[in-house]
């Protein structure tokens, strides 16, 4: 009975990629939305992420290994607004997989739903900069929408892994449960700098400002990815000494060379300010970002505004 116990053990072992028992294969486009999918499906997917923390998501160099992962995968979730509109789209023809194509069943745009900021109200062109017309994408800095983004991605993963379906719900009350608990955290903390005014480098943090009571006052970049100009340095310049601004964020894949000058002329403070699960090694999930990010506000300004 042992030999024949072991042997229908080892066979059925050997039967389950055949019959379809393996980890779903998850790509996103970015590594906050792959952490929140870890945290929804846990030893039931395997997630990877195209860009990563430490780069900018609007730009990607296409890779043979992202068309590799993208032909195997069950599920694709991007951020959408059109944030990988420069390198998504060839990605996606050159896979051949249709079931992961925007709409059919292993698709997702992690924005539905989300509340998105700065929708433009008239027509956009290219001398506004690298504007978004369906509005800025980078909603995810606000946990709300982190919330919001976890709970579509468990209703997706239980579509298309029926099965499996309780865990994914699990998983997300999981997710929900430590999201409501931190909040509590962030919210005491916000309060010791709450209302700042800040300078970005990219006008990369609406959400963020919104959800922490932030007031951005103006950006290193004119206009979304134009170079900066002497004049529109100078004019910076004398706005942060004028107005007493403390901070200035720079993202960590842009050149901090000119934002340092700006912050020792000035006498502000620069902080590299990662908006993505990542982007520094101490940031591991989605929970990370927000600790890590409101951690050095906190050190910089709290109670000093």
């Amino acid at each position: 009975m042992n030999v024949k116990k072991t042997i229908v053990l080892f066979v059925t072992v050997l039967l389950l990629p055949v019959l379809g028992w393996t980890k779903l294969q998850v790509v996103t486009t970015t590594e906050d939305l792959a952490a929140i999918t870890r945290e929804i499906g846990k030893d039931n997917v395997e997630v990877t992420s195209i860009a990563k923390g430490y780069q900018d998501p609007h730009f990607v160099d296409p890779k043979p290994s992202y068309l590799l992962r993208l032909k195997r995968a069950d599920l694709l979730v991007v951020v959408g607004l059109e944030l990988e509109v420069g390198w998504m789209p060839p990605l996606l023809q050159n896979a051949r997989n249709s079931k992961i194509l925007p709409g059919y069943p292993g698709f997702l745009d992690a924005s539905d739903g989300c509340n998105v900021l700065q929708k433009p109200t008239g027509s956009v062109d290219r001398s506004l900069g690298d504007v978004h017309p369906l509005g800025n994408p980078h909603y995810w800095t606000d946990p709300e929408n982190g919330r919001i983004i976890a709970q579509h991605v468990a209703a997706k993963l239980s579509e298309i892994d029926q099965p499996h379906a309780s865990q994914y719900d699990a998983g997300l009350k999981d997710f929900e449960d430590k999201l409501s608990a931190k909040e509590k955290d962030w919210n005491k903390l916000v309060e010791s700098f709450r209302g700042v005014k800040v300078v970005t480098y990219h006008n990369s943090w609406p959400n963020f400002a919104h959800a922490f009571g932030l007031t951005i006052v103006n950006h290193v970049e004119p206009k979304p990815g134009i170079p900066p100009s002497p004049s529109h340095v100078r004019s910076l310049e004398t706005q942060i000494q004028r107005e007493k601004i403390p901070l200035i964020l720079v993202e960590p894949y842009f050149d901090e060379k000119l934002p340092a000058k700006i912050a020792a002329d000035t006498g502000a403070k620069l902080l590299i300010f990662p908006p993505s699960v990542g982007g520094v090694k101490e940031i591991r999930n989605y929970f990370d970002l927000f600790d890590y990010d409101l951690k050095l506000l906190n050190d910089a300004v709290g109670g000093k505004k």
